[in-house]
């Protein structure tokens, strides 16, 4: 398994973590921003991430029958995990604002899935992948990530792996501390349009 010094340079590598002031989708402040999508735009390095979290994934989950992602960050991480551990590996999509199967994918009745993101922060989205589990009456067995972000605030209660846990701080615009006062801020994203 890579260290959490290993995995921090591959990330900081591959441009995934960045270093700045950054104004976050939420409207908060970072000195640091995560994109996973540059990590796995990369194989050669996203494959050692992905390598290590699926060992620590089959040390903790014994039993798994499907991998269920969130679109669009978990789409690969999904799929590049669900490889290494030979699973069945499919993706909800919003559809009038909520997670629903599409493509024909199906979940099974009493299978134990295992929902993996990109990134946690909130668990919201990993919640409501959880929620269509229960829905067709199978099992979610656990939480998985590249990177965790939720300072322990995440709505999961349930236990969360993930390759990185990062305790990164957020600042109102009125309340930023004076080493990022004075760098101008960025608003990177896939929600900057």
């Amino acid at each position: 398994m890579l260290s959490l010094e290993e995995s921090l340079k591959i990330l900081k590598e591959t441009n995934a973590l960045l270093e700045g002031h950054f104004i976050l989708s939420s409207g908060l402040h970072s000195s640091k921003y995560i994109q996973c999508a540059q990590l796995l735009s990369k194989p050669d390095k996203a494959n050692k991430i992905c390598i290590s979290l699926s060992e620590k994934i089959k040390n903790e989950f014994k039993e798994i029958d499907l991998i269920l992602s969130p679109a669009m960050g978990g789409i690969i991480i999904g799929y590049e995990i669900g490889k290494i551990l030979n699973k069945e590996t499919i993706f909800s999509e919003r559809v009038n604002g909520e997670f629903k199967l599409r493509r024909d994918f199906l979940i099974k009745k009493n299978q134990k899935v295992l929902i993996i993101e990109d990134v946690i922060t909130t668990g919201k989205s990993s919640l409501e992948c959880s929620k269509l589990v229960k829905n067709y009456g199978a099992i979610v067995v656990g939480y998985a990530c590249i990177i965790d972000r939720s300072s322990g605030n995440s709505l999961i209660k349930d236990k969360v792996i993930s390759q990185v846990v990062l305790n990164i701080p957020t600042y109102t615009k009125d309340n930023l501390p004076e080493n990022l006062s004075t760098i101008k801020a960025v608003k990177p994203g896939s929600r900057n349009l």
